[in-house]
């Protein structure tokens, strides 16, 4: 079959979720068991897997749905108890005291305490313990889930301690002889028939940590924009792009060190270290005023009584529950503390946990005689398992009754219960398409055979589309880290074809696969469940998409430049998109700031 044709009948499962979900604003529930349908279909009869193999991939995939799940519950239940002792209420209080501007709660919040916890867990996890904690300040639950998936990019490709680095691309590039010979060729020690070493991983962290950097720098900017722009009483950008200068300088604040970890101690460190060095400058220099707007300028939500029923979940925070009982703000903080060390603990090999807890593992190889296997299961590993002996450490930390911290549980259950039935279909959709290799037809899977159409088209600018591969890959899979190993092969092959340096291609591909968490489906179904919005997954990704494409065409752009300078100058296509995008984002923030009146009319 053609390439061409056959990378468009590749992306038609994504084309469904487009449609209905994002298009059509479908809820979940009703498009991605379409998007199923489509891919088992293509799955059976155009690439001739046998029915064991579907079947296979989407029993994998509803177990994987199970551990999303256990997840959601996790982090619900700790956001309820913290609700129900009265922790969120002083939380909230103690963020008025810093800054009662919205804005700036944000940037902190999401930007900075989010990529903390990208750096120490990933695999969503912001999303659970930063998103709910934004609706308990008194957020929408449509504008917390908007930002925290928005910073869904620059800390995730090393999120969880470098894992879509350290795993994900070494993983994806291990034993190519091809690849180990032009190791060799550079010098760079460590690498094994098995495995590519971390001296060369370390090379490609530190080109992707510069790639963030710079794209990243805009992120805060683009939270805070979109914030008011959607959430605001004026709908307008102005009043994000007001603060642009703490936006900024709460960027470099992060970014900076980030890159400068990368360079000293590999890609365990960069999203950690960055972040708190981020968190604890940023936080001086607003209780400093620095960069701050005047009090007559603090941006707030308009009143609860004129939200728009969409910004709303069903998940209701009270912030009056626990008002009689008497809690130190570092006390009602104590719960995220023992998350934040608990995460790095369990999530640092030479410290002995990491080690304990995924001795308890599960895995089904060869499901029904298939080659489809679960992988390793480790349940007292995941972020779901910390999330539970939080709550539970905070019943007792915070003297809590048996009946209140109970009805925290019932809650909890019911809330998971509805996001069930999006995961159970977009989960084994994502595991079709991924394990679509092997059947009679003889084609590569789905998203390789996708990525090959577009190498076809692309040529030399293929750095440009790299980006959004990588992006793509991270839409369906949900993690950065399978999207790296799916096409971080490909990536590095293409770029030696079109006679690059291949590791500044695999850098783009990680990249791209940390942006396209920002409109992954299932983050944004486990996001949305946390808060009570499931069904409104498709207004989400409608929201956060000018993000990605954003970040996929910036990156890309540099990356085209830097690869092509020593050929073409560093006049290249890729200088001149990257500068007119900056040049047009700067020209929509003046025209927005000097508004009639600073009121967007758009």
């Amino acid at each position: 079959m053609n390439t061409i044709f056959l990378s468009i009948l590749s992306f038609l499962p994504v084309l469904v979720v487009a449609i209905f979900l994002v298009g059509l604003r479908w809820p979940a529930s009703r498009a991605m068991p379409l998007a199923y349908l489509t891919a088992a279909s293509l799955g059976l009869w155009v690439w001739k897997l046998s029915f064991n193999q579907v079947m296979a991939a989407s029993l994998k995939g509803i177990i994987v749905a199970i551990t999303l799940l256990y997840i959601i519950f996790g982090a619900i239940l700790l956001l309820n108890t913290l609700q129900q002792s009265g922790a969120l209420r002083v939380i909230r209080q103690g963020f008025t005291e810093i800054s009662p501007d919205r804005r700036i709660q944000v940037i902190i919040i999401a930007w900075l305490f989010g990529a903390f916890v990208e750096g120490s867990s990933g695999f969503g996890t912001p999303a659970a313990v930063a998103v709910p904690l934004l609706v308990g300040l008194g957020f929408p639950a449509m504008a917390a889930v908007v930002s925290g998936m928005i910073i869904q990019s620059t800390p995730v490709s090393f999120g969880a301690l470098g894992t879509p680095i350290l795993v994900g691309i070494g993983t994806g590039l291990s034993g190519d002889d091809s690849i180990n010979q032009y190791i060799q060729q550079l010098g760079i020690p460590g690498a094994t028939e098995n495995s590519v070493g971390k001296p060369f991983l370390t090379l490609i962290g530190q080109k992707v940590a510069i790639l963030h950097a710079v794209t990243g720098t805009l992120i805060p900017l683009f939270v805070v924009s979109l914030m008011t722009r959607f959430f605001g009483a004026n709908r307008s950008f102005v009043d994000g792009l007001r603060i642009w200068k703490f936006a900024i300088f709460a960027a470099l604040s992060m970014t900076i060190p980030y890159v400068i970890v990368a360079y000293i101690l590999g890609p365990e460190f960069p999203s950690i270290l960055g972040s708190l060095i981020g968190l604890t400058i940023v936080v001086s220099a607003v209780k400093a005023k620095i960069f701050i707007p005047n009090e007559k300028d603090v941006w707030d939500f308009p009143n609860k009584k004129e939200w728009e029923p969409e910004w709303t979940g069903s998940v209701e925070i009270k912030n009056n529950i626990g008002s009689n009982k008497k809690m130190s703000i570092f006390s009602a903080w104590v719960p995220y503390l023992l998350i934040a060390i608990l995460l790095i603990i369990t999530r640092i090999p030479e410290l002995g946990v990491k080690g304990l807890l995924q001795s308890i593992s599960l895995s089904w190889s060869n499901i029904f005689n298939s080659s489809v296997g679960t992988g390793v299961i480790q349940p007292l590993y995941l972020p779901g398992t910390i999330f539970i002996i939080v709550s539970i450490a905070t019943l007792f930390l915070h003297k809590m009754s048996i009946k209140n911290y109970s009805s925290g549980i019932k809650d909890s259950c019911l809330t998971m219960s509805k996001a069930s039935l999006p995961l159970l279909f977009t989960v084994p959709m994502v595991q079709v398409f991924l394990n679509s290799q092997g059947g009679l037809a003889g084609y590569a899977k789905m998203p390789t055979a996708l990525a090959e159409g577009v190498a076809q088209l692309a040529g030399s600018a293929w750095p440009i589309f790299s980006t959004f591969i990588g992006g793509f890959g991270a839409f369906v899979a949900g993690s950065n880290t399978v999207s790296n190993m799916t096409f971080s092969l490909f990536q590095f092959g293409v770029g030696q074809r079109i006679g690059v340096d291949p590791t500044w291609v695999v850098a783009l591909q990680a990249v791209g696969g940390a942006a396209g968490n920002i409109i992954c489906v299932h983050n944004v179904v486990a996001a949305s469940a946390v808060v009570g919005l499931l069904g409104k997954e498709g207004i989400i990704i409608r929201k956060t998409l000018p993000a990605f494409i954003y970040y996929a065409l910036m990156s890309g752009s540099i990356g085209y430049a830097i690869v092509w300078s020593s050929t073409k100058g560093l006049l290249n296509l890729g200088t001149l998109m990257a500068t007119s995008v900056i040049f047009g984002l700067i020209l929509f923030a003046r025209k927005h700031l000097v508004a009639p009146n600073g009121i967007d009319k758009n």
